[in-house]
């Protein structure tokens, strides 16, 4: 049976850059939402849109039957969902958790098999898209799980995104979004050359845009990233610590599958370099700083 406003209560934890954005589409289409992060200040603007405050990941399991998480870390996963005051031991028979950081495949698999013996739905549901997609509501959403679990959540899914595409068995969501994930960080170091090139070159790095992002050269992150680069705009949509993060685990599972990815380590080293400077809490497109 596919979720209602009527039949759901929604818990959502983490509200950062996307998931503020990401409750408020739900509450906005009538659902109650119960809602924890670990620095209340960050949830006062769903607080006043009518969202419920609880204590801690173990009471807005207790109040919701369908919990979403988008935090910043797997260790933050697993103690979301494990810890003595974790989702798993406090969610009702029947619930449905989703996991929508971008994490670990196998933690998505062990929070499938944990909540699959108390009788949890959990599916892993990462997304791409950024501070901008989130507001849009027009996130890619990459699912693993079961099908039919998967079904029955679309409505929510589709409240929060706009390309949402089921991938496979738990884990799948978050092999998913690590591809995704290798291909924006080869594409970012050919973004932040082609503009450093033009202008060094006296061109016009606007006028550079208007040609190259609608021919066979275009992509996301040249038509949105670009022009914060070309403007000195280096606030997150996305925090280079995260992306740092998601490279990490990316490499971890490209070893663990005997697979060699040379760009992804390229690109890890020089965001590296740029977190030992102090920008780790700049938006990817900083990676410009380190070309100009």
């Amino acid at each position: 049976m596919a979720v209602t406003a009527e039949n759901t209560v929604i818990g959502f934890i983490g509200l950062g850059v996307m998931g503020n954005s990401m409750v408020s589409h739900l509450m906005e289409k009538g659902y109650q939402a119960h809602v924890f992060t670990r620095t209340k200040a960050k949830a006062e603007e769903v607080l006043q849109k009518g969202a419920v405050w609880q204590d801690s990941p173990a009471e807005v399991a207790r109040k919701a039957n369908v919990i979403i998480t988008i935090v910043g870390y797997p260790a933050d996963v697993e103690e979301v969902y494990f810890g003595s005051e974790g989702i798993i031991d406090n969610c009702g028979k029947g619930s449905t958790v989703i996991d929508m950081t971008t994490s670990s495949p196998e933690l998505a698999k062990k929070i499938f098999e944990e909540a699959g013996i108390k009788g949890i739905s959990a599916l892993d549901a990462p997304v791409s898209g950024g501070d901008i997609g989130a507001r849009e509501a027009r996130l890619s959403i990459m699912v693993g799980g079961q099908e039919d679990n998967f079904l029955e959540m679309m409505p929510l899914f589709e409240i929060m995104g706009k390309n949402i595409v089921y991938q496979g068995p738990a884990g799948s969501g978050q092999h998913c979004k690590m591809a995704n994930q290798i291909a924006i960080a080869a594409n970012m170091l050919g973004v932040c050359e082609s503009i450093c090139y033009a202008e060094k070159a006296g061109l016009d790095p606007d006028t550079v845009l208007k040609s190259i992002s609608a021919g066979a050269a275009g992509s996301w992150s040249l038509s949105n990233l670009a022009p914060r680069m070309i403007q000195g705009d280096f606030d997150p949509g996305f925090y280079i610590k995260h992306f740092i993060k998601d490279m990490g685990i990316a490499l971890q599972s490209a070893e663990q599958m005997g697979f060699k990815a040379p760009g992804l380590a390229l690109a890890k080293s020089l965001y590296d370099k740029l977190a030992d400077q102090g920008c780790e809490d700049l938006g990817t497109q900083a990676l410009y700083k380190y070309y100009d």
